[in-house]
């Protein structure tokens, strides 16, 4: 799918098919999740999802490791882990290329870097490269869980990022557990945010477990 025809599918959606039949947020056992990649297409069939992307931690094994692409409706995604104005950020590429070099610099080649959050910390990333990269192998740029970030000025923080060329925020995310209790913003005021700068609203559950939420 080229990043033009992502970009017609992602705006198609609705906050109704986020919560009902896609979900563009799941991590699987190739990172910090429980399930196998087939094991969570075959649970995505079951639910009748109509879209998935397997988004692990700095790593696109699940692609690689698998035939998961070839399910039409598995998106090719990654979360790649950032430091911006003293933040710790995270990325969503969707769409991208996973034989493309550009993701290669980018990538955790250590298993550590891809499960497990101390050592993920150790390697931060820029998140204008990472943005760059992520259009340079097709993809686009999404923040996930936007209402996380405790940074004073929300409005000037986005705009920062768009002008690396952020694509959309995460709007339809389940906020719960620890993201709760991180959460700093309302919903509403990620999807003003996003209706201010004209970015892709995305969703998803963030799932970690043993089943599809």
């Amino acid at each position: 799918m080229i990043r033009e025809e992502l970009k017609s599918l992602l705006l198609s959606f609705n906050e109704k098919d986020y919560f009902e039949n896609v979900d563009l947020h799941i991590h699987s056992c190739e990172s910090d999740g429980k399930m196998s990649p087939n094991e969570i297409a075959e649970a995505a069939k079951k639910k009748n999802k109509k879209y998935i992307a397997i988004a692990d931690h700095n790593t696109i094994d699940a692609y690689l490791s698998t035939n998961v692409l070839r399910e039409k409706m598995v998106i090719p995604a990654v979360e790649f882990d950032c430091y911006y104005k003293s933040i710790v950020i995270h990325i969503i590429g969707y769409g991208i290329n996973i034989d493309s070099e550009e993701l290669r610099p980018i990538l955790s080649e250590n298993k550590m870097g891809k499960k497990h959050l101390f050592y993920r910390l150790l390697k931060l990333r820029n998140p204008k490269e990472v943005i760059e990269r992520i259009h340079n192998a097709g993809g686009i740029a999404i923040l996930a869980h936007p209402a996380c970030y405790p940074c004073i000025n929300f409005d000037n923080f986005i705009n920062e990022l768009v002008n690396y060329g952020l694509d959309g925020l995460e709007v339809y995310y389940l906020y719960r557990y620890l993201r709760l209790l991180l959460k700093f913003r309302s919903v509403k005021t990620i999807k003003e945010i996003a209706d201010k700068y004209n970015l892709i609203k995305t969703g998803g559950t963030d799932s970690h477990g043993r089943k599809l939420l």
